[in-house]
C-alpha cells in the first residue's frame, strides 16, 4: 500500500498530517524552547551559571547547583513544559472539531469550574482537601454541567459554547464571594491559585502531567487524520469515513482529560489554550490541526511567561497565570483589529 502524501504513517492505525513548513516550525519552535528553558535554569540571583549548566544537567551538580536544578527550577521547568504542551494540545483539539478560532477548554468552563472548586475547598474544607484536589473536582464538575446541559453531549459546537459561558459566569461569581468571605491571608493563597501557579512545584507534579502526556497523545496522533477530514464539514468528512460525530467527542473528551491534569498540577492557567493553535497554525499558514506544533508553542508560550514571572522585578511574587492572562488579552486585541481592518466588524 502506498503511503499517503502529506501524512506520516504510524503503524496500520495511525496516519499524522505534516509538511515541510510544519517541520521547520518544528525545529524552529525547539530552538526557541530550549534556549527558554536555559533562560530559566541560568538567570537571576539563584540561576545556574553557563558554564556549569550542562554538568549539572549530566549528574555533576553540587551544593546550590543541586539544590536549584532537583528542588527549585528543576521541577518548575518541567511542569511548566509539561502543562503548556497539553494546554496547547488540548486547544488544538477543541478548536479542530468546533471550527471556531475563538473555541478552547476555558470556553467550556473547565479553567473557572476549577477555580472554583479550589474555593470551595479553602471556604468549605479548609486544610482537610487538597486544593489542587478541589480543583479538578471543580474541572469535572464543570465539564459534566456543560454536558448534560446541551442535550447533546459534545457534539453541538454552537450550544457547548452557550452552556460553557453560562457555567464560567456562575464560577467565577462563586469565586469572588469566597475570595470576599474568607480571611485575607486565604484569599492571598487563594486568589494566586485560581489565576495559575508554578510555583513550589514537585516532581510529583511534573510525573502527573507527563503521566497524562503519555496516555493522551498517542489517542490525539490516532485520530489526527479524522481532524484533518472534520475540517472539510461534517458531510465530506463523513463521505471519506471520518465519522465526524465520534470524532468530534473523542477529541473533546481528549482535550477536557489534558485540560484536567493542567489544572490537577499548576490551577486554571489561562489562554494557552486559546492562542497557542492558532500561533501553530499561522506559522505555517495552512489548514489542520497541527497537534505537535500547538503543543511545542503552549509549551514555549508557558515556560517564557514563567520566566517574566520569576526574573521581572514586580511586587508580591505575580503567578504566571497573570502574565498568560495579558498574553491572551493582547492576543484577543490583535484579533479584534485585524478583523476591523479587514472589514468583517
Amino acid at each position: 500500500m502506498s503511503r499517503p502524501k502529506g501524512f506520516v504513517v504510524l503503524g496500520r492505525a495511525v496516519a499524522v498530517p505534516v509538511s515541510r513548513v510544519s517541520v521547520v516550525a518544528g525545529l524552529v519552535l525547539t530552538v526557541l524552547l530550549l534556549a527558554a528553558c536555559v533562560a530559566t535554569l541560568s538567570l537571576g540571583r539563584l540561576g545556574i551559571p553557563l558554564t556549569d549548566l550542562l554538568g549539572a544537567l549530566t549528574g555533576g551538580a553540587r551544593g546550590k547547583a543541586a539544590f536549584v536544578l532537583e528542588r527549585l527550577r528543576g521541577p518548575r521547568l518541567v511542569v511548566g513544559l509539561g502543562t503548556g504542551a497539553a494546554l496547547g494540545l488540548s486547544g488544538a483539539l477543541f478548536q479542530t472539531v468546533t471550527r471556531n478560532p475563538l473555541g478552547s477548554p476555558d470556553v467550556i468552563g473547565l479553567a473557572s469550574g476549577a477555580g472554583a472548586g479550589a474555593a470551595a475547598v479553602a471556604l468549605l474544607l479548609p486544610g482537610v482537601v487538597p486544593v489542587p484536589i478541589g480543583a479538578l473536582a471543580g474541572a469535572v464538575l464543570a465539564v459534566v454541567v456543560v454536558y448534560v446541559s446541551t442535550g447533546t453531549g459534545f457534539r453541538n459546537p454552537g450550544r457547548l459554547i452557550v452552556a460553557g459561558i453560562g457555567v464560567s459566569a456562575i464560577s467565577v461569581a462563586f469565586i469572588q464571594y469566597v475570595v470576599y468571605a474568607v480571611e485575607r491571608d486565604k484569599a492571598t493563597v487563594l486568589t494566586a491559585y485560581v489565576n495559575g501557579s508554578l510555583s513550589a512545584r514537585s516532581w510529583e507534579h511534573a510525573v502527573t502531567i507527563g503521566i497524562v502526556l503519555l496516555v493522551v497523545a498517542p489517542l490525539a496522533a490516532a485520530i489526527s487524520g479524522r481532524l484533518a477530514l472534520s475540517e472539510m464539514g461534517d458531510e465530506t468528512a463523513g463521505m471519506l469515513g471520518a465519522e465526524p460525530g465520534g470524532t468530534r467527542t473523542a477529541a473533546v473528551a481528549l482535550s477536557v482529560v489534558l485540560s484536567a491534569g493542567a489544572v490537577a498540577v499548576a490551577g486554571p492557567i489561562t489562554f494557552i489554550s486559546l492562542t497557542a493553535p492558532q500561533i501553530a497554525r499561522r506559522l505555517t499558514g495552512g489548514t489542520g490541526p497541527h497537534l505537535m506544533l500547538s503543543s511545542l508553542t503552549g509549551a514555549l508560550l508557558l515556560v517564557l511567561a514563567d520566566l517574566a514571572a520569576q526574573q521581572l522585578p514586580l511586587p508580591g511574587g505575580v503567578p504566571v497565570g497573570v502574565y498568560t492572562l495579558a498574553l491572551g488579552g493582547l492576543y484577543l486585541g490583535y484579533l479584534l483589529i485585524r478583523e476591523w481592518k479587514k472589514g468583517t466588524l
